[in-house]
């Protein structure tokens, strides 16, 4: 956590707390899952994870750099050749960061893990407009020796992690320019950045200045100290697609007022579509919620269900399962840092 830098400086758009969560380390923020107003999380409030302050980059001088030991040649971009030289394409898909409810999950156990302390709104979902990553690499001749492609970021931290090749290649996944119809903010990731459905956050990085395509496995702290699944006697297992969880769009705890009302809330699966969503009152049985759709893999799917409360304090469930029948576990299995937490959560709601 930076303490020696003024907070206001170390990222770009205002964050508004009737929007935004402050995680505390004056680089992160939350989305507030009540203020949530349709499918695509507004830039406003769409959640920021930066391991340095934001980037203030000049897209006149900016250039993008394709190069490596699993390549021909290097290739070099600029803004421009982005804009001109490439048919775009536009995706749904949702970030969560592997980290996301680690507060939620150091409560579940009864301690504190180090890292962002997120509530529930690291994730949310966005249409991103760029280029497929694929068509970027062909000019630079991919080789049949090629085994990993590795953006990196022009922030302090230089943050880089690696993908297989076949992910990179994958036609939904992108160097996005544009997102919600608007260029590219700079807390997310100006001029440019890569979007990895369905994979964890980290692997989208943000304000990418080169790729390098290389012919052996990479190993940087992204993948191999960081972002992985560290559990007591079995090696690190670096993180890609996060479990299937849903997010109930009340605050927590919550306040209601009594009368017929709708439960709404979003569900996601990583890199597999959600099946279903079933919830829960207190000790009643589990019912089935109403799915809005979209039915996308790589993106959150919409949920609802009608409810008339009694006056009194009342306990909500939900819990989602993925097109593979994986469900939310009513605890998650302990790892060293964190992450993945996707337990079925109590949500406490006062009816008054």
């Amino acid at each position: 956590m930076r303490t020696t830098r003024d907070i206001r400086t170390a990222v770009v758009k205002p964050v508004i707390a009737a929007l935004m969560e402050d995680a505390g380390t004056g680089l992160d923020y939350g989305t507030r899952p009540d203020r949530l107003p349709g499918l695509l999380t507004p830039l406003d409030r769409f959640f920021v994870r930066n391991h340095a302050p934001t980037p203030r980059l000049d897209a006149r001088t900016w250039t993008l750099r394709v190069e490596g030991g699993g390549v021909r040649r290097t290739v070099r971009y600029t803004y421009d050749d982005l804009w001109r030289r490439f048919p775009l394409v536009s995706v749904v898909r949702t970030l969560e960061c592997a980290g996301n409810r680690r507060a939620l999950f150091g409560a579940e156990h009864g301690r504190r893990f180090g890292g962002v302390q997120w509530g529930r709104g690291a994730i949310g979902t966005a249409e991103w407009t760029g280029i497929p990553l694929r068509d970027l690499l062909e000019p630079a001749g991919l080789t049949d020796a090629a085994v990993e492609v590795m953006p990196e970021g022009l922030d302090e931290a230089r943050g880089r992690r690696p993908m297989p090749l076949a992910k990179a290649l994958a036609p939904d996944t992108l160097l996005a320019l544009a997102m919600n119809g608007e260029i590219l903010p700079p807390d997310h990731g100006f001029p440019a950045r890569v979007v990895v459905s369905g994979w964890l956050g980290a692997a989208s990085i943000k304000w990418v200045g080169r790729i390098e395509v290389s012919d052996r496995p990479l190993r940087v702290p992204w993948n191999t100290e960081d972002y992985v699944i560290v559990a007591p006697g079995r090696p690190a297992v670096p993180i890609t697609s996060t479990p299937v969880a849903s997010l109930v769009e009340l605050p927590w705890p919550a306040r209601l007022h009594p009368g017929p009302q709708t439960i709404r809330g979003r569900a996601y699966a990583g890199e597999d579509r959600v099946a279903a969503v079933d919830y829960r009152i207190d000790d009643g049985p589990w019912r089935p919620a109403t799915l809005d759709g979209p039915d996308l893999a790589g993106a959150w799917t919409r949920w609802r269900f009608p409810w008339d409360p009694a006056p009194g304090a009342h306990v909500l469930r939900v819990r989602a399962t993925d097109e593979h029948g994986r469900s939310q576990p009513e605890a998650t299995p302990w790892n060293d840092l964190g992450y993945c937490h996707n337990s079925v959560l109590p949500h406490p709601i006062l009816v008054a």
